[in-house]
């Protein structure tokens, strides 16, 4: 392989030992990265998802699930198996930017196109811009609860929550601006601090609630809904497995700094599943808590630290906020879609250009009305983009595990008319499978849209499809492309391996 280089101590990687500044496809952002650069931890790479997950989201997703009408240990269970089915895709995607030090959207270039590449990456950067904006307009509440403790005036402030809001926009904008290296150290000192909020939040819970045992019991009134369990099961569960689904995808964007597969796959093992179950019970137990102390439930964790009333706990806590926050967005919603737009033009677009770009559309989606409704978040938003992530997963993993065995030609993911050019830079059989694995839920996400709190009663074919979306998705286009490509490959490569 011209320009490859194999490292004996380390036979899982490998890299690119040239540079192709002439390449419209390169620059420094999308290159490989070197070995050398190559330092995340398994620590690192679980103290990535501990930051990612500890965030008021997760807080809100389990208390969201009851309200529909799941029991307390229901939502757990289903939140659980969720992030345990979406860390699958989520290993076997992580384990080419490890070997080869690419992202997610370079990856993108071996099944769709060097050219077909930029359909996933918009996608999944519109995406996370939306998230962006919500994890942007949830962090502007608490820092708007953190000035109102600290300064009695400033709720006399007319367009004070929008100053709060931009206020935050513009630290991110900072971080942004200063690289991939200061989320690293963001997520992994920050990390034991948000643990610690949360541990706290309960242990305040527990003392004023009467124990846990009374906290739970207590939880079966946060029902707002007697909908049967196994009608909520299957759009909860792929709205849990939806939460992660655009991770699922662009986590090669850190892999690509893992020290070894190892270090990915344990890291992502121990960090993901484990947090997300662990905060999502204290959302539920805090949130149960505040009915016995309160008479009423408090979903909205900033709002809880605005009741507590001592200034204070308001400002530790808000602070423990917005570095949650904080973190969630740098590494979740910053990341991926820097890559993306850089994709889009590699010699005019570089990863802060692409931060900047995700920051503004942020803004522009409107996040306060994204999350303004608990059963639209879950049943239309969670639900409805699940679909998009698993068409392009399924894609994805079927070439790079099942047709090409984890087997790419570095160089040749940076030439415009190389193997994974496919004459005219875009593959149509990767947009087939993508189109073909969507069409049938988008019916449901419509009429899902449609309806008020995004949960249809009398639900069709296509509204049951829907409610599987990932799942639907995720299977056809696995199946539709690896038909449509499985002598393709075989023969481009022998074709390849002829002319050497």
């Amino acid at each position: 392989m011209q320009g490859i280089t194999g490292k004996t101590e380390q036979p899982d990687f490998l890299e690119l030992t040239e540079e192709l500044p002439d390449s419209p496809l390169w620059n420094r952002d999308l290159a490989p990265t070197r070995v050398d650069r190559r330092t995340w931890s398994t620590w690192n790479i679980a103290a990535l998802w501990i930051g990612m997950s500890v965030v008021i989201t997760t807080y809100t997703l389990a208390s969201g699930l009851i309200g529909q009408g799941m029991i307390w240990w229901q939502a757990i269970v289903t939140i659980l198996l969720g992030n345990v089915i979406v860390l699958v895709p989520m290993v076997l995607n992580a384990h080419a930017g490890t070997k080869y030090g690419i992202s997610f959207p370079v990856l993108c270039r071996a099944s769709f196109g060097t050219r077909g590449a930029n359909i996933p990456a918009v996608l999944r950067a519109i995406v996370a811009c939306g998230w962006f904006g919500i994890q942007t307009w949830i962090g502007g509440l608490a820092l708007d609860a953190l000035m109102t403790a600290t300064w009695s005036g400033w709720s006399s402030i007319g367009p004070h929550l929008w100053i709060s809001f931009f206020a935050f926009w513009g630290i991110q904008l900072v971080i942004i601006i200063r690289g991939i290296e200061a989320i690293k150290h963001l997520e992994s000192w920050s990390a034991p601090l948000l643990l610690l909020g949360g541990l706290a939040l309960l242990v305040w819970a527990m003392r004023n609630a009467g124990g846990l045992g009374n906290i739970l019991t207590e939880s079966e009134h946060l029902q707002q809904s007697a909908t049967s369990f196994w009608t909520l099961f299957p759009p909860a569960l792929t709205a849990s497995v939806g939460y992660w689904a655009t991770l699922s995808l662009n986590i090669p964007d850190f892999t690509r700094y893992a020290k070894s597969q190892r270090s990915q796959l344990l890291g992502q093992a121990l960090g993901l599943p484990t947090t997300m179950t662990a905060f999502a019970f204290i959302g539920v137990a805090v949130t149960s808590a505040t009915l016995i102390i309160y008479g009423e439930a408090i979903w909205d964790p900033v709002a809880l630290v605005a009741r507590i009333g001592s200034p204070p706990v308001i400002i530790v806590s808000a602070i423990v906020i917005l570095l949650a926050q904080l973190t969630t967005n740098m590494a979740a919603n910053v990341v991926s879609p820097s890559n993306d737009f850089s994709n889009l033009n590699p010699r005019r677009i570089s990863y802060v250009t692409g931060g900047v770009i995700t920051a503004v559309i942020g803004i522009v989606m409107m996040p306060w009305k994204l999350y303004s409704d608990a059963g639209a978040y879950i049943f239309t938003w969670l639900i409805g983009y699940s679909g998009m992530m698993g068409a392009i997963g399924g894609v994805l993993i079927a070439d790079y595990w099942l047709l090409r065995n984890r087997e790419l030609e570095l160089r040749d993911l940076f030439e415009p008319r190389g193997r994974y050019s496919y004459g005219s830079g875009f593959n149509p059989a990767a947009i087939a499978a993508l189109v073909v694995g969507m069409l049938p839920v988008i019916p449901g996400f419509l009429h899902a849209a449609a309806t008020p709190g995004g949960q249809v009663a009398n639900p069709s074919l296509f509204d049951t499809l829907y409610t599987y979306a990932w799942f639907v998705t995720f299977t056809i286009s696995f199946v539709v492309y690896a038909v449509l490509m499985r002598g393709r490959v075989e023969n481009a490569e022998h074709g390849t391996r002829s002319a050497e």
